[in-house]
C-alpha cells in the first residue's frame, strides 16, 4: 500500500473572531420595466444558448426552437457574426430534402477567451485561459508562500494580468473561485485562510482590467463545473470537498443554493463528536477535524500502516452521518466527493455510502450515485468559466 501523502504545514490560524461575520439579509431583485435593450440581450442569449448546447443550426431551426421571428433571428445572427461569436459554415451536407439546403451557423469556440483563477490551493494560486468550451489554452501558477491580506491580493492581480497578457484572443471576462463566504456582487465577506474580509474583488478586477469580473466560492464553482462539464446525471446534486477544510455546494433545479448569508454548504464546523478535540472555531468535535485532508493525513502519519484502512473508513463514516439528513431532506441522487484521491477513494468513499444508506429510507437512497472526482484539479477553473459564460453570454 502506498504511504499517505506527507501532511503540509499546519494551516495558518486566523485571529480570534475572524470566523465571525455580521448577519446579512439578501435583498430581492429590483423590479424594473423591461427595455428594448433588455429584450435584445435576452434574445441574443437564446440564440447563443441554442447553438452552444445543440450544435450547428439553420436560422429557421433557431427561430422555431427559440420562438423568435425569422427576421429577428436573421438580425441577431448577423450581429453575432460581426462580433465573431458565430460563423456561417455553409449549407447542410447530405439529407434527402428537395430544394436548396439550408445554411448552418455555429458557435465559434475559439472566438474569445475566458480568464479564470482558482484561489483555493494552500500553496499557490492557479489560473488558466480557456475557450468557450472550457478547453484550457494556457495555464499559470503563482506561489502563495506566506502571503496573507494585501500581499495575497497583490498576487491575484499579478496572476490576472499575466493571464490576460497570455490570452491569444479577446478576453470576454474574468472568473474567480475563492475559499470563503462570497456575496452575489463578488465581495469576499470572509476568507479566513487568506486574511480577507469584505474584499470587493470582482469590482476591483473589473475596474483595474476593464473587463467584467465574477467571483464565487470555490466549492460552489466546482459544483457548477460538475453540472455543466462533468456529465452530471441530474439537476440536483451536491459536491463535497475535503481538500482544505470541508465544504459543500448544493445545486437544486440546476441553480446554486447560496443561502441567506451566502454561507450555504459551510458544513466543516458542524459538530459530529461533542467529546472530540478542540477546533480552531472554539467548539469541539467539528466535522473538519474528522474529515479534512490535513487532519486525516496527520492521523495516518501517526498510525501503523495496517490501521490506515480503518482510519479512512472512520472519517468516511463521520461524513456519511453528516450528509444523511441533508440527502433525506432534499432526496438527492447525485453526490460528488473531491479531494486527494489516496484519501477519498476506497475505504473512505465506501464508508460514506454505507452510512448514508443505513441512515436513510430506501426510497431516498435507492438511486443514490455517490462518486469521486478526487484529483480533478480543474473543477474550480471550469466553474469560473461557468460564471463568465452565464453572465456575459447567457448560455448556462
Amino acid at each position: 500500500m502506498a504511504e499517505p501523502s506527507v501532511p503540509p504545514a499546519e494551516p495558518r490560524r486566523p485571529q480570534r473572531g475572524l470566523l465571525q461575520v455580521p448577519a446579512l439579509q439578501r435583498r430581492p431583485p429590483e423590479r424594473t420595466k423591461a427595455s428594448t435593450l433588455d429584450s435584445r440581450v435576452h434574445n441574443r442569449s437564446l440564440v447563443l444558448a441554442t447553438l452552444y448546447h445543440e450544435g450547428p443550426k439553420s436560422r429557421s431551426e433557431i427561430a422555431r426552437e427559440s420562438g423568435l421571428s425569422a427576421p429577428t433571428i436573421s438580425a441577431l445572427v448577423a450581429d453575432l457574426e460581426e462580433d465573431g461569436l458565430v460563423a456561417d459554415i455553409g449549407p447542410r451536407q447530405g439529407g434527402a430534402r428537395l430544394g436548396k439546403p439550408a445554411r448552418l451557423v455555429r458557435i465559434e469556440d475559439d472566438a474569445v477567451n475566458l480568464v479564470v483563477l482558482d484561489l483555493s490551493h494552500s500553496d499557490r494560486f492557479s489560473g488558466a485561459v480557456l475557450n468557450l468550451r472550457g478547453e484550457i489554452v494556457e495555464r499559470r501558477d503563482i506561489q502563495l508562500g506566506d502571503a496573507l491580506g494585501t500581499a495575497a491580493h497583490d498576487l491575484v492581480l499579478r496572476l490576472t494580468a499575466d493571464l490576460i497578457e497570455t490570452a491569444p484572443r479577446r478576453v470576454l471576462g474574468i472568473g474567480v473561485g475563492s475559499p470563503g463566504i462570497i456575496d452575489d456582487t463578488g465581495v469576499i465577506r470572509l476568507a479566513a485562510h487568506l486574511g480577507w474580509r469584505d474584499l470587493p474583488l470582482a469590482a476591483e478586477l473589473s475596474d483595474r482590467f476593464g473587463l467584467p469580473a465574477y467571483v464565487g466560492n470555490d466549492v460552489n464553482l466546482a459544483a457548477l463545473a460538475v453540472l455543466h462539464f462533468r456529465d452530471a446525471r441530474t439537476q440536483n446534486l451536491m459536491v463535497i470537498s475535503i481538500e482544505h477544510g470541508v465544504g459543500a455546494a448544493l445545486v437544486v433545479g440546476g441553480k446554486l443554493v447560496e443561502g441567506e448569508q451566502f454561507a450555504a454548504g459551510e458544513i466543516g464546523h458542524v459538530t459530529v463528536d461533542e467529546r472530540g478535540e478542540l477546533c480552531r472555531c472554539g467548539r469541539h468535535g467539528c466535522l473538519d477535524l474528522a474529515v479534512n485532508a490535513w487532519h486525516l493525513n496527520r492521523r495516518l502519519a501517526q498510525a501503523a500502516e495496517e490501521q490506515w484502512p480503518d482510519l479512512r473508513a472512520e472519517a468516511g463514516r463521520a461524513l456519511g452521518a453528516a450528509l444523511a439528513p441533508i440527502i433525506s431532506v432534499l432526496n438527492l441522487n447525485e453526490i460528488v466527493l473531491t479531494g486527494p484521491p489516496e484519501l477519498v477513494e476506497g475505504e473512505f468513499l465506501d464508508a460514506v455510502l454505507e452510512v448514508v444508506r443505513a441512515r436513510t429510507l430506501g426510497p431516498v437512497n435507492v438511486a443514490l450515485d455517490l462518486r469521486s472526482l478526487a484529483g480533478d484539479t480543474d473543477l474550480t477553473l471550469l466553474g469560473g468559466a461557468c460564471l463568465v459564460l452565464a453572465g456575459e453570454l447567457g448560455v448556462l
